[in-house]
């Protein structure tokens, strides 16, 4: 059953609060059991409508929750989705302030830069392939702005899908000369591997994971268009970070993206 609007505007404002001031928020779920995924995407678009109208602009899109290996780690049964927006975006070498967040964690990514519009409702992965100019090696970082991320679906849809920022290596590589669905991706953290895995893991190929987003938000008069960058999900559970640590994330035929944290 959906919540009132006025408890719509007040978890997000809760989460908007949570995110300046890096102090996490109980659960909306908690005292709103009855929020579903429609309120939440509802209470997404709050906040991200206020960070437009302060000046932001939408630079993408993301799917979170996309791999076995993180619905499990999170104890969910299907993906979150939210929004990229330019100022979440982040640059090798330029380290990012570790007190400025909750408790971020790292995923790494096959992203995607889309050459044309996606259509909406009835997207597929021809059209998906249609459409993506680049396939980039990216990182996510993540922080769920609810405390312990202690989640649920809605709670996480609410929370712009516990999305933080975004980083994009620099190669360039055209989809029509990589299997997106079959590339291995090693993260290291301060020189050691702590994640292995493969992109098949997301939804089974990335690009379903691509087609899924676009079908997904277009109930909510959401598109996906030429120049977002889209990242599908990971294909390796999310890794925490602390203070001072180096990520290098390495994508077999893509290159590599770094991060680091003061």
């Amino acid at each position: 059953m959906a919540v009132a609007d006025a408890v719509r505007a007040q978890i997000a404002a809760d989460l908007a609060r949570a995110e300046a001031t890096a102090v996490a928020t109980d659960p909306p779920t908690a005292a709103h059991p009855g929020l579903d995924v429609v309120d939440a995407y509802e209470i997404q678009l709050i906040n991200i409508g206020r960070r437009l109208d302060a000046g932001a602009r939408v630079a993408g899109h993301k799917v979170g929750l996309a791999s076995a290996a993180m619905q499990k780690m999170m104890n969910v049964d299907e993906p979150d989705y939210g929004h990229l927006l330019d100022d979440m975006e982040y640059f090798e070498g330029k380290p990012i302030d570790f007190a400025a967040l909750c408790f971020p964690r790292v995923e790494v990514e096959v992203g995607f830069i889309l050459g044309k519009d996606l259509p909406g409702e009835g997207c597929t992965r021809d059209d998906v392939v249609d459409a993506i100019e680049w396939v980039v090696p990216s990182i996510e970082l993540i922080d769920s702005r609810i405390k312990d991320w202690k989640i649920t679906l809605p709670d996480t849809i609410a929370d712009n899908a516990s999305s933080c920022g975004w980083i994009l290596g620099e190669q360039r590589v055209a989809i029509a000369d990589i299997d997106t669905g079959d590339i291995d991706a090693t993260l290291t953290r301060n020189g050691e591997i702590v994640a292995e895995g493969n992109s098949s893991a997301v939804l089974g190929h990335p690009l379903t994971a691509v087609s899924w987003l676009a079908n997904k938000v277009s109930s909510f008069g959401v598109r996906l268009r030429k120049g977002d960058v889209i990242l599908p999900g990971t294909a390796t559970r999310a890794i925490d970070i602390a203070a001072g640590d180096h990520f290098v994330a390495e994508f077999a035929g893509l290159g590599s993206v770094t991060l680091d944290f003061t």
